[in-house]
């Protein structure tokens, strides 16, 4: 452990400014009991999301509501950037579901049946009627038009596998395995951002931020200035966070805690 935490901070001392003094402050705002389930996140009109017994739950105060679909095996993502319209996506059976604000199914697509070459590994919800799709058969991203069933390819196949993706309606980023992070838009222009410092877990805020979590350790990476920041939190463990609009989110087993903070 002690070697692999001198190699990480060689590595980040290579790369970015590690801030050892540079801590970011959070104050604690509410804590909350998770009950068994997968907490996955929060949208900016207040409501959570979570996935208990392959059941997606969406809760807001005393509201609740759930979507479950068995005939489509496991849950493999859900994309809630827009409320209104949330993406879930069921991998096994290579299908996409459309939800409205009350999880009310809008949209169901089979993918094989529009087009047997697309094998989606990853769904994301684009801008102009469309979804950012990885395809794993191409190692291509692709957009896919739902309203019109077609797709058009965005530049060249991805030569390196990726371990992480994620998506805003603008941008497709992902990061590959030699955590290289790249950034792609919707007319096609790649950019390589950085090649970051080992994680376990990741949350792209932007093109220009990101936290990640390495031996319980979480921290802020700014892209631009090229620097690292270790987040102040006061769980030993955890098992995953969320971040949105100055809210951090840690959840453990047990429960969700939630932080204000400042990213830099």
């Amino acid at each position: 452990m002690i070697k692999n935490a001198f190699y990480f901070l060689l590595f980040l001392s290579c790369t970015f400014v590690f801030g050892q003094n540079q801590k970011l402050k959070t104050t604690v705002l509410s804590t909350q009991v998770l009950e068994n389930k997968t907490y996955i996140g929060f949208d900016g009109l207040g409501n959570n999301y979570y996935i208990k017994d392959n059941v997606f739950i969406k809760e807001k105060d005393s509201q609740k509501w759930e979507y479950k679909n068995v005939a489509l095996g496991k849950i493999t993502s859900v994309d809630f950037l827009n409320p209104l319209q949330i993406v879930v996506f069921y991998e096994d059976f290579n299908t996409v579901i459309t939800l409205d604000n009350q999880l009310n199914e809008i949209q169901k697509l089979n993918l094989f049946d529009i087009d047997n070459t697309i094998f989606a590994a990853k769904i994301g919800l684009a801008a102009q009627n469309q979804f950012w799709i990885y395809n794993s058969l191409t190692q291509q991203i692709l957009l896919f038009d739902y309203l019109k069933n077609t797709s058009k390819n965005i530049g060249n196949p991805i030569q390196e596998g990726i371990q992480y993706t994620q998506s805003d309606f603008n941008n497709f980023y992902w990061i590959d395995e030699i955590n290289n992070w790249y950034a792609t838009d919707i007319f096609g222009k790649v950019r390589l951002l950085a090649n970051i410092p080992p994680f376990e877990k990741i949350q792209i805020i932007d093109s220009e931020r990101l936290l990640f979590s390495r031996d319980n350790i979480l921290y802020c990476l700014n892209n631009v200035t090229k620097s690292v920041y270790e987040i102040e939190i006061v769980e030993k463990s955890f098992q995953n966070y969320y971040y949105k609009d100055q809210i951090l989110a840690i959840f453990t087993n047990q429960q969700i805690k939630n932080y204000k903070i400042k990213l830099p």
